[in-house]
């Protein structure tokens, strides 16, 4: 069922993978969902590999083909918000009625249930009541949301993509399936195990930057270049330290101890006079490939003409344009971007062995939306 962000990124991981994907989108001019026409859905490279059709599920008819249509899939997933597909006449219990195997997976911010369950919210939302939100980011500033990668992407999409391929598993050995219940603050909160551990032991400190690990530790954070760039530097083990100072002309007796918290600060000042006498690439030429753990910080305009990107075809071309290659990657049955006209939904649901009666109706349906 189409949604934002997380939920086409989660069809895009399994699409890549080899998944026969139907996304059911509502029409267009009533929802705004899902890409405002099919000549932006075919652009996006998030939506790749899916067959889609527009129908609209508030119609009675077409609700009752689309649950006689779950007696032949695997998995139906969903990120409306909980009660939408019951009020729809698609929940889950009905649909496991007509099909006792599906793998019924619901992805929302905030989960099925709890007092926040109903209520709006975005990447930033989620990560706020998870501890994740307040830990990222510099003591004296506002916390820095990172991206929508950890709540939408990692807490959602991921978490989905686990518990949908668990589920399917399980189906197949016992011929009963069950609804994934993916929340992103539930992922964002199990993303956040490591840290929760070392705070239980007294190895973390609630203030920004104050730790080893988020750009605390002088030997693990980021560092401006001559040119105004960056250089990322994170020499945390002993033998890695080691070479970083070497390399740089240090010797640990005529310098801070980075054992000693306290003499973080001047440790970090030394380092900011040396990484500003070089400029970022004269820094990776120099470091980069060395155990130092010295990385240049690219663009995304940058980002693809790495050598090691290059090397590993990290990214692949569409419509002119770089874009990260599918993964992960498996030797056996390679990876790839799944293709972006993947055919009509009448074969499709032709090879899931959908009656001729019941495609017929779907596509008059999805044909007479203007």
């Amino acid at each position: 069922m189409a949604g934002l962000g997380a939920l086409p990124f989660f069809g895009m991981l399994l699409a890549d993978m080899g998944a026969d994907i139907l996304t059911i989108a509502p029409p267009r001019s009533r929802e705004n969902s899902v890409p405002e026409s099919r000549e932006s859905y075919q652009r996006d490279p998030v939506w790749r590999g899916r067959t889609r059709m527009e129908l609209d599920l508030k119609a009675p008819s077409a609700v009752e083909h689309v649950l006689r249509m779950m007696e032949n899939v695997d998995v139906v997933v969903e990120a409306f918000r909980p009660g939408v597909m019951e009020r729809l006449g698609l929940g889950p219990t009905l649909c496991l009625a007509q099909n006792p195997r599906l793998v019924y997976g619901r992805m929302t911010g905030w989960g099925q249930d709890g007092p926040l369950s109903q209520i709006p919210g975005h990447d930033a939302n989620y990560l706020a009541i998870t501890g994740a939100l307040h830990s990222i980011g510099y003591p004296d500033r506002a916390p820095v949301p990172p991206l929508n990668l950890v709540g939408d992407l990692g807490g959602g999409a991921l978490y989905l993509a686990i518990g949908v391929l668990a589920g399917l598993l399980h189906a197949r050995q016992t011929g009963r399936g069950q609804v994934v219940d993916a929340a992103m603050v539930d992922g964002a909160n199990s993303l956040m195990t490591q840290f929760y551990g070392m705070r239980a032991v007294g190895r973390w400190d609630d203030t920004r930057r104050a730790n080893a690990i988020g750009g605390g530790a002088p030997y693990s954070t980021v560092y401006k270049t001559l040119d105004q760039k960056y250089v990322a530097v994170v020499a945390v083990e002993e033998k890695f330290y080691e070479v970083l100072l070497i390399k740089l002309g240090l010797s640990r007796n005529d310098i801070p101890n980075r054992a000693d918290r306290a003499q973080w600060p001047a440790l970090r000042s030394l380092f900011e006079e040396i990484f500003e006498t070089k400029t970022r690439d004269e820094w990776a030429r120099l470091l980069e490939y060395e155990e130092g753990c010295v990385s240049p910080i690219l663009d995304m305009g940058e980002a693809p003409l790495h050598p090691h990107s290059i090397a590993r075809n990290a990214f692949q071309m569409m419509d002119g344009n770089p874009i990260p290659a599918a993964a992960p990657r498996f030797l056996g049955t390679p990876t790839q971007h799944a293709p972006k006209n993947i055919g009509s939904a009448i074969v499709l649901l032709s090879n899931w062995g959908v009656s001729s009666t019941t495609i017929d109706a779907l596509v008059a349906i999805d044909q007479a939306i203007p």
